[in-house]
This record gives structure tokens, C-alpha cells and sequence, in this order.
């Protein structure tokens, strides 16, 4: 992000600043770091509901206090998501 951020610069050094220039490499970094920060919270939440399913086959008596975790941790997990959700939209409007 840092590499937009610093030809942005350069071209307002060198005269050559085009406003659309900029919009081109905020959109890039916010989109790069939305990107990013959506794989976490992917991954986080197929292995925690994997885990689950496999918690609730091995014993299926404990099935509801399983299932009431997992939709904790998803919506922990989820937080992140929103969280860099948040962090995209600051980066594009910034």
C-alpha cells in the first residue's frame, strides 16, 4: 500500500499530480486491505464450523451447547470481517 501511496507523492513532487491518479491508488489500497482482511475471518469460520460439525458427529447429546459456541465464534470472528470493512472504507475516503 505503502508503494501507491509513495508514486502518489512522487508525482506531486515532480508537477505531474493527477487527481484521478489518486482515486485510482486509494481504491487499490482499500480494496487490497478489505481483501486481506476478509481472508482471516474466512478461513477462521470454515475451521470453526468444520470443528463443530465434527465436535456434534462425535457426541450428539452435547449438540446444542456446541452449536451455541459456534455461532459465538462466528460472530466474534465475523467482527473482524466489519472490522476491516471499516478499515476499507476509511482508507478509500481518507
Amino acid at each position: 500500500m505503502e508503494a501507491f501511496s509513495a508514486l502518489v507523492a512522487a508525482e506531486e513532487a515532480a508537477g505531474s499530480f493527477d487527481p484521478e491518479a489518486k482515486n485510482i491508488a486509494a481504491a487499490t489500497n482499500a480494496g487490497l486491505a478489505y481483501g486481506l482482511a476478509a481472508i482471516g475471518p474466512g478461513i477462521g469460520i470454515g475451521y470453526l464450523v468444520g470443528k463443530s460439525v465434527e465436535a456434534m458427529a462425535r457426541q450428539p447429546e452435547a449438540a446444542g451447547m456446541v452449536r451455541t459456541t459456534m455461532f459465538l465464534g462466528i460472530a466474534f470472528t465475523e467482527a473482524l470481517a466489519l472490522i476491516g470493512f471499516v478499515v476499507f472504507i476509511l482508507v478509500k475516503f481518507a
